[in-house]
């Protein structure tokens, strides 16, 4: 966990969720692929590290889904912080499958709460953006253009 007066929290998973109250909490959902992803979530903290939010950082260091214990409370603290998040971030890297943010996308496709961004190269493009469509989700071309969104929103 860190921050300051003046620069975004950052709570990483398995770290307690904030209470309700305090400023726009972002949930940073998306590709991870056993770590095989970009670690695009250090990109988006990185970019916002001056705003007034709270980022939820699903992506651990160490994934040790080998543990029953620890993969059962991964999971319930990501539904746990999608559910409390005030925005979700859901970023779908070209390369990548990431079969559980596709569950996602598919669980908070209408809470009004989505900004996606699937560039081209993302296996199921074509399905994602008829979904973002038939929700009026907001959609961005490219991790630039969703920074700029979020530091627009946030900044």
């Amino acid at each position: 966990m860190s921050g300051g007066n003046d620069k975004a929290l950052v709570i990483t998973s398995p770290a307690p969720l904030p209470v309700p109250g305090g400023w726009p909490v972002i949930f940073l959902a998306g590709s991870i692929d056993q770590g095989g992803a970009p670690d695009w979530q250090n990109t988006v903290i990185e970019a916002l590290a001056d705003c007034a939010v709270t980022l939820l950082n699903p992506r651990r260091a160490v994934r040790d889904e080998g543990d029953a214990d620890t993969f059962r409370a991964q999971v319930e603290w990501e539904l746990d912080g999608l559910e409390r998040a005030d925005g979700i971030v859901l970023y779908l890297a070209p390369g990548s499958l990431a079969p559980v943010s596709l569950l996602e996308l598919g669980l908070h496709a209408a809470s009004g709460k989505l900004i996606l961004c699937c560039p081209e190269g993302f296996w199921r493009k074509g399905n994602v953006d008829i979904v973002a469509r038939r929700h009026t989700i907001p959609q961005h071309p490219d991790l630039a253009a969703l920074i700029a969104d979020l530091r627009r929103r946030y900044g």
